[in-house]
């Protein structure tokens, strides 16, 4: 059975001229997605708009500097070799942020999806929302200016946060692992320091949006991401496209129960995989099963990574209690995975988040095995096991995702909605283009 991934499908566009806006996108989209460079000819194939409305909107993005030329095709001798056309980096930018409540990570994103600047800093252990806001736009300031990115072409700053949000408000409302927070107004105070236009995501949505904007084959079809950080979540993507659910707030998979007999939940349920996931309590017990010394403060942030930190690699070592420990966490999350793609009928998981780097070697073998051996119509289609080709830095490439596909992906919703109608509430600002 052949594993090999589909290739990406192209939007079609339309001809009609009121929406020429959409079709910009649709053409814009589709040589971002091709695997190599297309004509003219191929566009319009791709796309199912004319010829001449294909001259008219590469002109209009080459004078806009979001597409160049790059050489011709060689020729076959039935005519002069067509003109290939590809994004060009520097036509806009944009920043993402990822706001976890172990560290904030930076990053700066040129139109293609690559990584220009990063900036990686541990969140204060005070979680005072004015402190982290402010922190942020300053680090927004310099990685902009580091990127040597003219302020004109940066069309905005994406921000991942942890749930629960509320996407309307740009507000986060409860997050369980950042005690100080309650219905802070993120996004527009993010706006009001830097001046740009701002969109805010859950993290794990974000992490989703980056696999599919810049993943590879990772980010094609129907897939899960699988955050495992300070807290776990899940992203979706069905048919290439995100799932946000109706409140934007899809993935709150913290509440699953995968140990019955496990420690109590703050929601009051016993054995939630969100609880028994987090590093916090695989330190406490290390600690009492001996593994790891006492005297490990477990209201001490950096003080529980660095235990997580040991004991991954104390298990990575060979057999014995804190193999043990990580091999029994890689069980429940692979519960939970399990559960998940059979019920939607995914075609694979992707792994990743701060901790993934960490925990990778545990999810080989006989983990990876069981997932795909549980997987119920294996025998039309497998299901794969693959971590995230991102990085730790997903979840930031994932919010500058959100912007740029934002700004340039196609939204079919602009054929029945005018430009301010059909803009997506949990943007602020907008930007001159």
């Amino acid at each position: 059975m052949s594993t090999e991934q589909p290739p990406a499908v192209a939007r079609r566009g339309t001809n009609l001229d009121r929406v020429g806006g959409f079709n910009d996108a649709v053409v814009l989209d589709a040589i971002r997605r091709a695997e190599q460079r297309l004509s003219r000819v191929e566009i319009a194939a791709s796309t199912g708009l004319s010829g001449q409305a294909i001259s008219n909107i590469t002109r209009r993005l080459l004078d806009a500097g979001l597409v160049r030329e790059a050489g011709r095709q060689k020729s076959s001798g039935l005519g002069k070799p067509r003109t290939l056309l590809e994004l060009e980096p520097t036509g806009q930018y944009a920043v993402g942020v990822h706001l976890d409540p172990a560290v904030v990570t930076t990053v700066v994103l040129d139109l293609t999806g690559q990584v220009v600047v990063r900036r990686r800093a541990e969140t204060p252990a005070s979680d005072d929302p004015d402190v982290l806001i402010a922190g942020i736009a300053a680090t927004v300031e310099q990685v902009i200016a580091e990127a040597g990115a003219p302020r004109e072409r940066v069309v905005g700053v994406g921000i991942a946060a942890p749930g629960p949000i509320d996407v309307e408000r740009g507000v986060v409302v409860d997050p369980p692992n950042l005690s100080a927070w309650h219905l802070v107004p993120l996004r527009d105070a993010l706006r009001e320091r830097t001046g740009l236009p701002v969109l805010l995501d859950k993290d794990v949505t974000a992490a989703a949006s980056a696999e599919k904007w810049a993943g590879g084959p990772n980010g094609r079809g129907s897939f899960l991401f699988f955050y495992l950080g300070t807290g776990v979540g899940a992203g979706l993507v069905i048919g290439d496209e995100v799932v946000r659910g109706s409140s934007s707030n899809v993935g709150e998979i913290g509440h699953v129960i995968v140990d019955p007999d496990g420690p109590v939940c703050y929601c009051g349920r016993r054995g939630c995989v969100g609880e028994t996931s987090q590093p916090r309590y695989l330190v406490q017990q290390a600690v009492q099963a001996g593994v790891l010394a006492k005297g490990i403060d477990l209201d001490d942030r950096h003080a529980v990574d660095l235990g997580f930190a040991e004991l991954c690699e104390q298990a990575g070592a060979g057999a014995g209690v804190a193999r043990e420990l990580i091999a029994a966490l890689a069980d429940r999350i692979a519960k939970v995975v399990e559960d998940i793609a059979n019920l939607l009928d995914l075609e694979r998981v992707v792994f990743g988040g701060p901790h993934w780097d960490q925990l990778a070697p545990f999810f080989d073998g006989q983990v990876r095995a069981a997932l795909e051996e549980r997987f119920l119509v294996r025998s039309v289609h497998p299901f794969a096991v693959t971590g995230t080709a991102l990085g730790a830095d997903v979840g930031a490439v994932g919010a500058a995702s959100l912007v740029l596909d934002h700004t340039f992906s196609p939204n079919p919703s602009v054929l029945l909605l005018g430009p301010a109608e059909s803009a997506p509430a949990a943007v602020a600002g907008s930007a001159e283009r």
